[in-house]
């Protein structure tokens, strides 16, 4: 990427009557990562680029490549985008194979600087505000927070205590559950007791399934989007399943299956606090045999929104919604998850606190249904972040 193309900080206006702002707001945003969910994340980022009102803001897309490199990218979300079932990378849409984009690491210092071997470092200007589109481990997971906590700078969504326990499923059935919501039966298997003793955490399992029935899910317990489950109706598919888990997350989640319909709501932090929205209803995808990651984003039929509840299920959903972002404590956005159970319960299943963000994902289709568009929905997110305190909250 030769020099003269690199984005410029924003121009700043002459000198200003009282009142007037300088200069637009800019706003970084961050997306890709080394997650398994680099590629939904770059899609989502994408939809974001889209929707932000340039006429209030200034914009610096900057892309995380799959081996953790932090690039310039083009600012052309139509090019990011699913096609031909194929998922959109960083790589293919960075200005530079070699040139890095370094954030400030101190508070007080939001410039952002561009380096390229053999040329000297650019800097590209301040940033106000940081929306970082990440999804999985190494950003969701309160990574990206902490490092934007120590430059001083504002960003979409939750901290960093926040972020980690809506990525860690296991602490997040413990939350949960301290704080009265229903969770449904799991099991965690940690990584030093798998090294360490197999068998006996084979044994664990079959005790469980003992109590709780075949089939069961077997899930990584720090990854999203569907990635690396696996349903099993018995002991035959189970070493295959822990092993697909594995691949993602050394420590795995065990749940047994809920008979229900599965239910969504999504929150959002106004000025007065958190509101839920209202719920949508996931429908089976008949070519899947449980919602996996192809259900979820290649071959999903549209959800029900609003999702066919009494009024009393809807108040009860819109309230656990709302108890589940405050016990996590939660700033900004999330996405609950429950299944309402054959017996008529709500059952919490996890939250997301950077939930799939595209136009057609359940997040935005719930507040639209709810009286908030998606362009007033990313504006609203970022202006939270912009007056939110960069102190302890």
């Amino acid at each position: 990427m030769s020099s003269e193309n690199l984005p410029l900080s924003p121009a700043v206006s002459p000198e200003p009557s009282s009142g007037q702002q300088l200069r637009k707001p800019r706003v970084a945003v961050v997306f890709g990562g080394r997650s398994s969910e680099h590629g939904i994340s770059v899609v989502t980022a994408g939809a974001i680029l889209g929707a932000i009102d340039r006429t209030k803001y200034d914009v610096l897309p900057i892309g995380i490549t799959v081996d953790g490199r932090w690039a310039l990218t083009a600012d052309e979300p139509e090019r990011m985008a699913i096609t031909d079932r194929r998922m959109p990378n960083v790589d293919e849409i960075a200005d530079s194979v070699d040139g890095g984009v370094l954030l400030p690491l101190s508070p007080g210092n939001r410039e952002v600087v561009y380096s390229e071997p053999g040329s000297v470092p650019k800097v590209l200007g301040d940033v106000d505000v940081v929306f970082p589109m990440l999804h999985g481990p190494y950003g969701e997971d309160g990574t990206i927070q902490g490092l934007l906590e120590l430059s001083g700078v504002p960003y979409v969504g939750s901290g960093v205590l926040s972020s980690a326990i809506g990525q860690d499923k296991d602490y997040m059935k413990r939350v949960f559950t301290s704080f009265g919501l229903n969770v449904g039966p799991y099991l965690v298997i940690r990584p030093r007791e798998w090294r360490q003793d197999e068998a006996g955490a084979r044994q664990r399992i079959a005790d469980f399934a003992g109590e709780h029935g075949w089939p069961l899910f077997i899930k990584p317990a720090r990854a999203g989007s569907s990635i690396g489950i696996t349903k099993v109706d018995s002991f035959d598919g189970l070493d295959e399943a822990i092993a697909e888990a594995q691949r993602h997350d050394p420590k795995i989640l065990v749940e047994a299956l809920l008979r229900g319909r599965e239910i969504e709501c999504g929150v959002l932090e106004f000025e007065d606090g958190p509101r839920a929205s209202v719920p949508a209803e996931i429908p089976p995808v008949q070519s899947h045999d449980y919602y996996d990651f192809e259900a979820k984003y290649i071959d999903s039929t549209p959800g029900i929104v609003p999702a066919p509840l009494t009024p009393e299920q809807t108040a009860e959903i819109q309230r656990l919604a709302v108890e589940a972002f405050e016990a996590a404590s939660c700033e900004g956005l999330v996405r609950a998850d429950f299944f309402l159970t054959e017996d008529g319960q709500f059952v919490i299943n996890e939250i997301n606190t950077m939930p799939g963000f595209t136009p057609i994902s359940m997040y935005p289709q719930m507040w639209a249904k709810s009286g908030v568009g998606y362009a007033e929905l990313v504006d609203r997110l970022i202006q939270a972040a912009l007056n939110r305190s960069t102190d302890l909250r």
